[in-house]
Formats: structure tokens, sequence, C-alpha cells
């Protein structure tokens, strides 16, 4: 207990110090303009917009109170090649996806953390051209995670005093009265505009790490309920919640000296909601609860709701949990999302409930996998389209207060669990689109490679007349007559042109990749054709078109299989030249027994190596996003990710090399990829190029592609199919009832 009361004082003391270099005098309007929008002012003098009432949000319109569902999408703070805070999106930019947001049928944005000051200028800007219709924000308060972590204690002096100056800059930016100074990855400048008027609500907080809760809460046990005058946490609340009540209470606190009111929440998400969930493997998934349901506002009349992050393959009871499997959706198909949702709404009777993420990605990359065929990556972009309204639509249909869809526009800083450990350097992942990555690619709105558009994979190879740094190279290879080969920030782009029509049905094209010493200089698959130098890859197009790699180069066997004994590993496959080439995988699942986990999971990976046949040209009908290859007369079209060819930076010429010292993986920088081309006959097995098999081929006469390491990154932005589906699921529901 006198730990508390001395960390209480600390706290104390560090507040009073903020307080005094802000001056609490920044908060009483520094000029300011407040645009003009219809409110009410309470008794108490404040004005309200938006108010919760029952399990409802309510806005103020048409001088009454109506129902408001919140249907929107999640604004992220930053463009390919930057980081968050790094640079700020234009304000041409930003009106342009206010436009097409709204032209979507949302009616609200979501930030999860303080934007530039353009964010809310252009706000304000678009919404005064939109006045009877404008579109509304939520704004996020990011939590000092760094702090947190630290010590694994949420209150701790540097953790509260970090929170709290991170919430007095968050009411400052948008009511337009502070300057934040330049701090690397946030955001800063002088904030001059006031955008509280559009304001729906604020959420504070970020995913909660279950480890930093459980250890708050045995670290400060017995410590009293907080007690604030706007907020309060009750007596059974948990230590964890106590904070997130004074953190609560500190918003309004500032809130209230602006003049306004606005509902308030805490960010949460399923690894920490108040469910328990008898189905679930990890220990640390269903650990500890952070319940919205213990604190109460005391003298907060726009009122509080509670918001989820809720996907659908994430943790994994929503594959293994029994007691998800008793509802159906109006498909007739047992749907454990929706089960999920009904029970979270239970908890929460007579409150709000927001869920303010869901979706999946249009990535080729798998991260987690479900039911329903809602796993988190593997989709193209119609079918990205398709799951994301269907959840959308369970939620409606559970009452929510709201849904928010993750996210408008793709990041490529992004960092997915199974891919981190090949991405080196990690600071330069901002610089190319790594498609293998599930985490990249949730947009709505899509940020594709320079090339993807412009160069089209669909068998014609008139557009590559326009690419100007393309390479042309002979092969030298009987049945080929010319390779083109360019590249971008995602692809690798190969055209064969060929002296017969392609027919996959009976012959193989084969392209092998060389990039750093080691690898298959034999395989069943060049027949009797040796190399001096081993090939680390594999495109093979034909009948099973796919890339595969060198056994002892497979990135998958090397980290889950050596280095972390998921699964054994044949001593066969990790020899040099071992001439196997393995399909290229992901895990999906760690392997999992007690006591460290609740009770046994397999190890479990999929495939990501085969390559789709099809289209990537938008205005075809047939596009795939997730195509890799067409042929079409005797020209066949390629493009192959970066990381199928064991990059794991392109931008800095940087490949994972054969190295597992340390039990790690390692790279090395290359000079380019080495291209050995050859052609087998599928019904007599006959292997057309690398001479007759009378000597030894020698790979340094193969074309080598090279090209310049790059620092400036260009893309290619348009909207995803999955815009379009869901403008219609949006369009379906009416944003308030009369």
């Amino acid at each position: 207990m006198k730990r508390n009361i001395r960390i209480r004082m600390s706290i104390g003391l560090v507040i009073v110090l903020v307080a005094s270099y802000f001056g609490w005098h920044q908060f009483q309007t520094l000029g300011a303009e407040t645009p003009s929008i219809e409110s009410i002012k309470l008794n108490n003098g404040m004005n309200v917009k938006f108010q919760t009432k029952g399990e409802q949000i309510e806005i103020y319109k048409n001088k009454r109170w109506q129902p408001f569902f919140a249907k929107g999408v999640n604004l992220g703070a930053t463009t390919p090649g930057h980081d968050p805070g790094e640079l700020a999106t234009d304000e041409k930019t930003l009106l342009r996806w206010f436009d097409q947001i709204q032209h979507m049928g949302a009616n609200v944005i979501r930030v999860y953390t303080i934007h530039n000051p353009i964010f809310y200028e252009a706000l304000v800007q678009y919404n005064q051209l939109h006045k009877e219709d404008p579109l509304y924000f939520i704004q996020g308060v990011w939590s000092p995670e760094e702090q947190m972590l630290k010590h694994y204690d949420g209150l701790s002096s540097d953790s509260v005093a970090a929170f709290k100056k991170e919430i007095i800059y968050a009411v400052g930016a948008v009511y337009g009265d502070t300057t934040i100074p330049e701090e690397k990855g946030k955001a800063s400048g002088t904030y001059k505009v006031n955008a509280s008027p559009y304001l729906l609500g604020w959420s504070i907080g970020t995913e909660w790490d279950p480890e930093l809760v459980n250890n708050t809460d045995k670290v400060h046990k017995g410590m009293p309920p907080f007690q604030g005058s706007y907020f309060k946490a009750k007596a059974n609340a948990t230590p964890f919640e106590s904070m997130l009540a004074e953190m609560l209470n500190t918003l309004a606190t500032f809130e209230s000296k602006e003049g306004w009111q606005h509902p308030l929440t805490f960010t949460n998400w399923v690894t920490t909601d108040p469910l328990k969930h008898p189905g679930e493997i990890e220990r640390e998934e269903d650990l500890v609860s952070v319940d919205a349901a213990n604190i109460q506002p005391t003298n907060w009349q726009a009122g509080y709701f509670a918001s989820f992050h809720a996907y659908p393959y994430y943790p994994d009871f929503f594959r293994f949990d029994k007691t998800l499997t008793h509802v159906k959706n109006d498909k007739g198909q047992v749907d454990t999302y929706k089960a999920y949702l009904q029970q979270l709404k239970q908890h929460f009777k007579g409150m709000p409930v927001m869920i303010t993420e869901f979706g999946v990605p249009s990535s080729l990359g798998v991260g987690h996998i479900t039911g329903l065929g809602r796993n988190q990556g593997g989709h193209t972009e119609q079918e990205q389209g398709k799951i994301d309204a269907d959840l959308y639509h369970q939620i409606v249909q559970e009452k929510y207060a709201g849904a928010i869809v993750f996210e408008w526009q793709d990041e490529w800083f992004k960092k997915a669990w199974n891919t981190l450990d090949y991405e080196m350097p990690a600071n330069r992942r901002k610089d190319w689109l790594n498609v293998l990555s599930n985490e990249e690619q949730f947009g709505v709105d899509g940020f594709y490679s320079s090339k993807d558009g412009p160069l089209k994979i669909d068998g014609n190879i008139d557009d590559w007349k326009q690419i100007m740094d393309k390479k042309q190279f002979n092969p030298n290879v009987p049945g080929w007559k010319n390779m083109l080969v360019t590249h971008d920030e995602a692809y690798l782009y190969i055209a064969a042109e060929l002296d017969h029509p392609f027919n996959p049905g009976k012959e193989t094209l084969y392209i092998g990749t060389d990039t750093v010493k080691g690898g298959n200089r034999h395989a069943k698959e060049l027949g009797n054709r040796k190399l001096n130098e081993g090939l680390e890859t594999l495109v093979s197009i034909g009948k099973q078109s796919q890339i595969t790699m060198a056994s002892n180069y497979d990135f998958n066997t090397r980290q889950w299989g050596v280095f972390k004994g998921n699964f054994p590993v044949n001593s066969a496959y990790i020899k040099d030249d071992s001439g196997i080439f393995t399909p290229w995988k992901l895990i999906i699942d760690k392997k999992s027994k007690p006591p460290m986990e609740v009770r046994y999971r397999p190890y479990k990976d999929i495939r990501v190596g085969n390559l789709r046949r099809g289209t990537t040209d938008p205005a075809d009908p047939n596009y795939n996003s997730l195509a890799m290859w067409q042929a079409k007369g005797n020209i066949v079209e390629m493009r192959i990710p970066w990381m199928l060819l064991g990059f794991s930076d392109p931008s800095s010429l940087d490949a994972i090399n054969y190295s597992n010292e340390g039990n790690q993986l390692h790279v090395e920088n290359v000079g380019g990829i080495r291209l050995v081309p050859w052609m087998v006959d599928g019904q007599t097995n006959q292997v057309k190029g690398l001479g007759d098999g009378k000597s030894i081929v020698d790979v340094s006469k193969m074309p080598m592609y090279t090209w310049q390491p790059w620092d400036q990154v260009n893309f290619q932005e348009r909207l995803k199919k999955s815009y379009g589906i869901m403008q219609q699921a949006f369009q379906e529901t009416p944003q308030t009832t009369n």
C-alpha cells in the first residue's frame, strides 16, 4: 500500500510539471475558429453533438436526438516509403480520400493516434463544403507502449505521465490550440484549426499486452479504485482498469475546459476481452480481462461506450472453441464470429459496443486460418470485399453501435509475425511491398508497386515498350527467342518470348535463380544436367505453376524446423546440393503443448509459392490481384514476389544466405539475380537447353539481372475491387433511424 502512495505522489508531481510546461491557458482556446455545426448546450454549459443512450450512439440533428450507427474506416498516417509520423499526407490527397470515403457510404473516420495538423485542417475544409452531411471522426490516443513494457507496469510513474501527456496533446490537436514538438514516429507541428465539432468520440489506448495487464494487476493488487470528477472505477475494478479510468478522467477534464463533451471509450481487443474462452490453446490469449463495464462516467453526459478490435481469425479459439459452434448465420453456416459477437454484446447489455477494427487483407501471404474462409490473407481483392462485407453484416445484425473496417489504405511499414524474421533490415520494410506479409494490404484503397498497373500480366508485351529500365537477354535456350526482365518495389517481372505457342499442359518452362553461394547444382527438374553453381529458387510454369526452394535454403524449414524444433527435419534436406526443391511455405500454427500452453496443438504451415494464372489488368472482368503469370500465344509473362526469390530487402539488394550461425538467418548484399532458363517436354521429360548433359553448365554465362538500390519509393494508388463491395454494404445501412 505504501508503494502505491509513493507512486501516486510521484504521478502527482509529474502531472504538475506537465501542466506547468503546457500552461493551463493553452486549453482556453488560442483563437482557433470553431466551425458552425448543429449541437445542443447542456445545463452545465457544455456543448454536445453525440451522446450514448442505452445501447446506441445518438446524434443531435434537426433539433432532436436520433440513433446514429457509425460505419467507417480506420485511416492510417502514412504512405509507402515512410514510417508513421515521418511525413504528412498532403492536403490534396486527404481531400480526395475524404470524398472517396464518404462516397463509399462511410460516415466516420477513425484515427488511432494524433495525425499531423494537415489532417485536421483538411477535414474541417472538407466538411465546410459538405455542411449538410459532414464526415465525422473518432480520435484515438496512442498509449505509451515503450514505457509500459519497460517494467510491464501500466501504472509506473513514467507510463502514467507519458499517457497523460499524449492525452493533453490529443485534446490540443483536435481543438487546434497546441504545438507538438518533433519526436520520431509521431505527429508534430502547430495545430490551429478546431475540428472538435466533427468529433464523434475519443478512444484511448491500444491493443493491450496481456502480460502487461496481468503484471500491473499483480504489482498494484489491493489499490483503491480510482475516483475522478468525471470517471471512476467501480469497486471490483482491477488496477489496470483503474488506470484507464484515470486516463479517461484526464481526457474529460481537459476537454471540458474547451466547453465540449464527447462520448469516450478505450481500445480493447479479443485477447483481453472480459469473456472466458474454453477452446483457447495459448494461455496468454485468455490470461486476463480488461472490462469496460468496470468503469463508469460520473459527470459526463456525453456518455461512455465499449469498443473492440475483433477479427474472425485471431485468437485461435475462433477455430477450436466448441462453445461458439451453436450459432448459424443467415446462410445456415456455423459462424463462430457471429457467436462471439452475441456473447460480447450480452456481456455489455445496456451499454453501447462498437467494433472499431475488423477485416481481412488482400495479401498473397497468410497469417492465420479460420472457418468460412475468413483467413488472415490469401484473398483476391474481390474475396477481401465479400468477407469484409459479410463481417460488417454480422456486426449490424447483432445491433452493435458501429462497425469500422480496417483499413482505408495499405501500409507497407507493417510487420507480420510469420515474415518479420525474413525482412532484414527491418527499418527498410517501408521501402518495398512484401506481398507475403499479411499485414501490409488490409486497405480498400490500394498502394501498389510502381509497375503494377502500367505493366499488366496478361500475356501481351506491348506495354513493355514504355518500360525504360527493362533489360533484354538472349537466353540461348532451344525454344526461347527472347527474355525481357524488369522490377519494381514488389516483384521481378519476366516476359519470355518463345518460338512456338506455349502449351502448359504439354511442357514446363523453368527459370532457376542464383543469388548467393550454395544451392542445388543438380535436381530431377534438371534431368541429367549439372551446374557449376547452385540454384536457390526455381520458378516452374506449366501444369503446376509454382516457385520452390533448394531444401537447405528453405526459410520455413530452417527457422521453424532446424532452429525452433517445431517439426523433425530430414537430414538429407539440409545438405548442400541436396537436389531437392521444396514448396515455399509459411507457418500458421506454432507447435504448442502443456504446460507452456493449455493443450497440444501441432505445427501447421501453408503453401504460398503456388503461382496463379490470370490477368492483373484492373479493367478486365477477370482481374485477379493475386495472378502471377499469364500466357498468350508464344508469350509467357510473369511476376515473382521478392521474398519468394530469397530477398530480405530488394531495395538494398540484400538476400538471405545459407548461414545458420547462432540459430538465426543471415543476409548478404548481392550483385543481382542470375537467371537460368530451360524447358522440359511434358511427355518425354526431355530437357531443352543447358547443353546436352555431357559437360557441367557454367552458370556465370547465364543472364544476370542487376538493378540500383533505391531510397526513393514510387507506387501506384487505386481503389481495390473490395471498395465497391463495401460501398454497397455501407449504403444498405442507414446512418440514422428517423
